[in-house]
């Protein structure tokens, strides 16, 4: 008979997560050794529980979810940043979580790891605000829940809080198996009048463009939207957060959406159109749209959200976007369109080999590094270089676009390595962001997860300074690190490091790096107010931004 911690684990290794990421803890040791144990599951230990939901992160971006397991308290605090930014930006996190006996509990003792006033419920209601569906998990529900716990995950593409008291983890399962549930169906007469409706306007207009969400790849929607896509013949433009949602070698691919400053035939395709079909509910936030910079009549925006379908003043509800999708696929009528996008232009390397180098230069660098299938892991500071450019087949973007907590990208970025060891991962992320994480860098090495980062030294917070009229506040500042000693000092063999601050040196460094037969680390100097386009586009509108 299974314990309550080794059937939790067995039903995620179902899902198909192999890893765990977490930071043991006492009244956890019950859930760190069901994994340790596990067949399927490998132990992951990270440096600090925000490490850990980062890198849990990342893992479930690429994998599809992922499970993470801290101790009560002092653990799934540390981790609920990035846990709330998993929830915030729709990643399916398992948050595990080892809390003291149900002894304890009852005779409300006071424990390590409390506020000392005997209650063990002071910290469930911001750690569960953190996910979509909370249990606490016992030896006689524990089947049942994980089952209502799997289901709302895969319903809604977002965290799970799961609690268990550290005696009920060690003891038998007294409930018998039951069938998982079935996937959340859409009611069928609404699915019908959305679809009838969204038909009617492709019927009539040719004018239509569509505007795809990151959810399509959370919900692993690729196939069936670019089914969809092809059939209408329309083209397709993306806006940051939802950069490179299927491969932006397409050629109904039309190009990214950066208000004002967009390609102005991008411009010029969205402010036209009859109707922009918004799949997957694409937000428009400040950050995602460069400061609210878009003019578009709401009522021509048709959404397609993970469970309801709008169009002007009419909701369609419950309704699923796969089916949507699917149905639409077999009712819209071929060839509406037949939109081409141009030629691509080859990327240009600006600048001179001996000059120092700058945003112009390096970001063109950058983009012209990118390989087909690379996983690219930008920070939050580094988007606004790296999104403006094409990238190639089946590349992968991972970015903190909305919930925007500067470091996520280092722990990501050793998620996605992990979960997908057979692709190359990129790591961009610049001092600031870094050097709230770096210490994560000894496990790259530790569980041979190999990545190419690139560190901008810059003496400071670059996307804090273009946030702010006065860039030079104090408070900007930095302790200066020497980053390329750290690698080494973190445990980390055999990995290529260089420090450059010339385009000729970068050159050498990207070619060495490519032929590196393990990791490498390379830091980029540059001026301090020397910021990247889209960066620049932020600060020119600093009073949309905040007003």
């Amino acid at each position: 008979m299974k314990n309550v911690a080794e059937y939790i684990i067995d039903r995620l290794a179902d899902l198909g997560i192999t890893e765990c990421f977490g930071v043991p803890g006492d009244f956890a040791f019950p859930l760190n050794r069901a994994v340790a144990n596990h067949k399927k599951m490998r132990w992951v230990g990270c440096s600090n529980e925000l490490n850990a939901a980062y890198a849990a992160d990342g893992y479930a971006r690429e994998k599809g979810a992922s499970l993470l397991c801290t101790t009560y308290a002092v653990g799934e605090l540390s981790a609920l940043n990035g846990v709330m930014g998993a929830k915030a930006e729709y990643v399916p996190v398992f948050h595990l979580v080892g809390m003291p006996s149900s002894g304890h509990q009852i005779r409300h003792n006071v424990v390590h790891h409390t506020l000392g006033d005997g209650s063990y419920l002071n910290f469930a209601a911001l750690s569960g605000s953190a996910a979509c569906v909370t249990a606490v998990l016992n030896p006689s529900n524990v089947v049942y829940e994980m089952e209502r716990v799997i289901a709302n995950v895969k319903a809604r593409s977002q965290p799970a809080y799961l609690l268990v008291p550290m005696d009920m983890a060690s003891a038998p399962v007294t409930q018998q198996p039951i069938d998982p549930y079935s996937d959340p169906k859409s009611d069928s007469s609404e699915l019908q009048k959305a679809v009838k409706k969204i038909s009617e306007v492709f019927k009539k207009n040719q004018n239509v463009v569509i505007m795809p969400s990151f959810k399509i790849a959370r919900f692993k929607l690729q196939n069936e939207f670019k089914t969809f896509l092809e059939k209408t013949g329309c083209s397709y433009v993306t806006m940051l957060m939802d950069k490179a949602v299927i491969s932006e070698d397409h050629p109904q691919f039309a190009g990214m959406y950066f208000g004002d400053h967009s390609n102005p035939k991008v411009k010029e395709l969205l402010d036209s159109a009859d109707w922009i079909l918004n799949i997957g509910a694409s937000f428009f936030s400040d950050i995602n749209t460069f400061g609210h910079d878009f003019t578009w009549d709401e009522n021509k925006i048709i959404t397609i959200d993970i469970n309801h379908v709008k169009i002007e003043n009419e909701i369609f509800c419950p309704v699923r976007i796969k089916d949507v999708i699917t149905e639409l696929i077999n009712t819209i009528p071929a060839n509406i369109n037949s939109y081409k996008s141009p030629k691509r232009e080859k990327i240009i390397l600006k600048g001179e080999p001996d000059a120092q180098i700058n945003m112009e230069s390096l970001y063109c660098r950058y983009a012209n590094f990118i390989r087909q299938d690379d996983i690219v892991v930008v920070e939050v500071g580094s988007q606004g270089g790296i999104a403006l450019f094409p990238f190639p087949k089946n590349a992968t973007y991972y970015n903190q676009t909305l919930w925007g907590s500067i470091g996520f990208a280092t722990p990501c970025s050793f998620g996605t390595a992990l979960a997908s060891p057979n692709r190359r991962t990129l790591l961009f992320t610049g001092e600031g962001s870094h050097q709230m994480t770096a210490n994560e860098l000894g496990n790259f090495s530790r569980y041979e997860a190999k990545v190419i980062i690139f560190v901008l030294n810059n003496d400071g917070y670059m996307i804090e300074r273009a946030l702010e009229e006065s860039p030079d506040g104090i408070y900007n500042d930095l302790a200066p690190w020497n980053y390329t000693q750290l690698p080494a000092a973190l445990g980390c063999k055999d990995w290529y490091v260089a420090k450059v601050t010339t385009n000729a040196q970068l050159d050498i460094a990207m070619k060495n790096a490519e032929n590196h037969n393990d990791s490498s680390y390379i830091e980029i100097i540059t001026d301090k107010l020397d910021f990247p386009k889209g960066l620049k586009l932020l600060n020119s509108r600093l009073k949309e931004l905040y007003r």
